[in-house]
């Protein structure tokens, strides 16, 4: 099927956002896809910081966007928009990085009052980069997202409902199956 990019923007080790973007890769790889992650925080932060295009951790990520077909970017909110982080790998990509590609972008945050910043500041910016296709995204609240010590997820209900809608959308879009099937023999 496609080749997906799933992107993570948070700063913190034990972030919802990313154990989000992890546990949707799951359900996309069921459906047929071949996911990569990318933990924007495990960059060196000397190439995010200073500019360094030619860095090679900088090199390999801007290889992974260019090979990808669609891209899930995942970012906590902070002060209504999304990471600084996250800001730092996308000033570094080339100027069009998401030509050509589908991309789901999902946020996370503790408040409704930040639900639009996929619209106001996540979806332009991924607009001006060139992309086919953004799809409708998804704010989830911190409170619906509890994370387990060995590392697991439980999403309330009705989120993970509106997640997984969203998640076979993209799916649909780039080509994969939106029925998961059960493992086999």
């Amino acid at each position: 099927m496609a080749t997906i990019l799933s992107v993570s923007g948070s700063p913190s080790a034990t972030s919802r956002t990313a154990r989000l973007l992890r546990h949707l890769d799951d359900r996309l790889r069921d459906q047929g896809h071949d996911v990569t992650p990318l933990d924007v925080r495990t960059l060196p932060a000397e190439a995010l910081l200073g500019a360094d295009f030619r860095h090679p951790a900088v090199v390999e990520a801007t290889a992974l966007f260019e090979e990808a077909d669609g891209v899930v970017i995942g970012t906590p909110v902070y002060k209504a928009a999304y990471s600084g982080l996250l800001k730092t790998l996308l000033d570094l990509l080339p100027q069009y990085a998401l030509t050509g590609k589908t991309v789901l972008p999902l946020a996370t945050g503790g408040s409704t009052a930040h639900v639009l910043a996929i619209d106001y500041a996540l979806r332009p910016v991924l607009s001006s980069m060139g992309a086919a296709h953004i799809v409708p995204g998804w704010f989830t609240l911190d409170k619906d997202l509890t994370a387990g010590e060995n590392g697991t997820l439980s999403v309330a209900p009705g989120t993970a409902e509106a997640l997984a809608q969203v998640t076979d959308t993209f799916s649909r879009l780039l080509g994969g199956r939106t029925t998961v099937l059960a493992p086999t023999g």
